[in-house]
């Protein structure tokens, strides 16, 4: 009896089998948090941020959002950008020594800003929000770290509240931040009283979805060429029958 080896084919079809579970695998959507965007800026100069709220909840709405800033990087100016439908409150806190704004000495300076919606404007399932906030000057620190609480409409608490991990991992419930650059070196994203403006597209995450997609057709295209090598051999022992006695 003669019968065909099959061993390349399977080979082939698990191959393939792996391109495609790369694929879904990578592919898939990034873990959803609240980030600031841009990520990076430029210190004592000036930068439009904005902190974009996706909604995680599958059945109640996003219907505040907190954000406190950093107390060991206080701000002198911090303007806020109307956002229809939602109300926005400040605090302030002293700070000491004071903070210099355009020759002028600053003893206080924001260290929280609430939005809270209003009628229909909360984040429903399946939608995000931005919050636009103009700030500076950038103080000298290496980074922002923005400690923020989301409260959605069925009491439930969303604290992004811990600092960047150690080793390069995220933690849990990471916190939005902000890089800052000194002004004027390579990369930076504005210099002294100038502006960034926050693009819809900027992401950080924000995210992973762009490195996502690469590694997926990385593995789409290795998992294709598998297929193909795979066939070739299946197409060479077809011709090579074994025989049994």
């Amino acid at each position: 009896m003669i019968r065909f080896r099959r061993t390349a084919g399977a080979a082939a079809a698990l191959a393939f089998t792996a391109a495609a579970t790369a694929v879904l695998g990578f592919a898939g959507p990034a873990s959803a948090h609240v980030t600031v965007n841009p990520k990076e800026a430029a210190q004592g100069g000036y930068a439009r941020v904005a902190f974009r709220v996706p909604n995680e909840s599958d059945s109640a709405s996003t219907t505040k959002l907190e954000v406190t800033l950093p107390d060991n990087a206080p701000v002198g100016s911090v303007s806020t950008m109307p956002v229809p439908g939602w109300t926005v409150a400040t605090e302030k806190r002293k700070v000491d020594p004071p903070i210099e704004v355009h020759g002028s000495q600053l003893t206080e300076a924001i260290s929280k800003i609430t939005w809270t919606a209003t009628g229909d404007a909360a984040v429903k399932p399946g939608q995000f929000q931005e919050f636009p906030v103009s700030m500076g000057p950038l103080p000298k620190v290496d980074s922002m770290v923005f400690k923020v609480l989301q409260t959605y409409s069925d009491g439930e608490i969303s604290r992004w509240i811990d600092p960047p991990a150690t080793g390069g991992e995220e933690p849990e419930h990471p916190a939005p931040v902000l890089a800052l650059t000194a002004a004027g070196a390579p990369g930076s994203a504005a210099t002294p009283s100038a502006a960034v403006v926050a693009s819809p597209d900027d992401d950080d995450d924000d995210d992973g979805n762009g490195l996502a997609v690469g590694l997926g057709v990385a593995g789409l295209v290795a998992g294709l060429a598998g297929l193909a090598l795979g066939g070739l051999a299946f197409s060479r022992t077809r011709r090579e029958p074994v025989v049994k006695s």
